[in-house]
């Protein structure tokens, strides 16, 4: 698929440069339907491995080939000294699966961003912000672009896959966010700062400005 970027991609490695694998939470990455629990993690990797089967993968119970997979950004947090405080603003340019053979590769994504807790009558009776029909993506090579517009400042984001290609259940590899992590957004903490020690030099006594008592206990 074409490069996302204003440049030659023999001299860059693209897909690297704008992974968003370092800026998702894995420990609240959650799924339903699967079926080893936890095994959603294992899908979210640097773009180098993508194509590792070897290890553990996100599949659907048998019978059963509809998966939600719920991916929330990591929190990122740099306290100022003057306590300002900066959050991370994800925004999200394309998305790769790498599915599984014989007919268990996603044959459509659903997405919502910024929902959180919806299960499968929740995204089956509302209207995703954008939805894709999936081809068979073995060697890692196809990405699938977003309405960029509609895609900016994501705090999580959740990818529902209704179908395969005919699989009795759906197994999924890899799963890759484009896009970019800027600290947009800004909470400014108010603080207060208490005197404990008085400067003598910001108590003038009425002596030194040429008037009245100079006595100050």
């Amino acid at each position: 698929m074409a490069c996302l970027h204003d440049h030659s991609c023999e001299d860059h490695d693209c897909s690297s440069d704008w992974s968003l694998y370092k800026h998702i939470d894995l420990s609240k990455v959650t799924a339903l339907n699967e079926a080893v629990p936890g095994s959603v993690k294992s899908v979210f990797k640097a773009w180098e491995e993508r194509l590792n089967t070897s290890g553990e993968h996100l599949k659907s119970n048998e019978g059963d080939p509809e998966l939600l997979v719920y991916i929330p950004r990591a929190h990122e947090e740099f306290v100022l000294i003057d306590c300002d405080r900066f959050t991370s603003d994800v925004k999200i340019k394309s998305i790769s699966v790498v599915g599984g053979a014989d007919g268990t590769s996603p044959s459509k994504m659903r997405v919502f961003i910024n929902r959180e807790g919806i299960d499968f009558s929740d995204a089956e009776g509302t209207q995703a912000i954008q939805e894709w029909e999936l081809v068979e993506n073995l060697q890692g090579v196809l990405e699938y672009q977003t309405r960029y517009s509609k895609f900016q400042s994501v705090a999580n984001i959740t990818l529902h896959f209704p179908e395969n290609f005919g699989g009795d259940k759906t197994q999924i590899h890899y799963i890759g966010l484009k896009g970019e992590a800027t600290q947009l957004k800004r909470d400014v903490v108010a603080t207060i700062v208490y005197e404990i020690t008085p400067n003598p030099s910001d108590h003038k006594t009425k002596a030194e400005h040429g008037g009245g008592l100079s006595h100050v206990e």
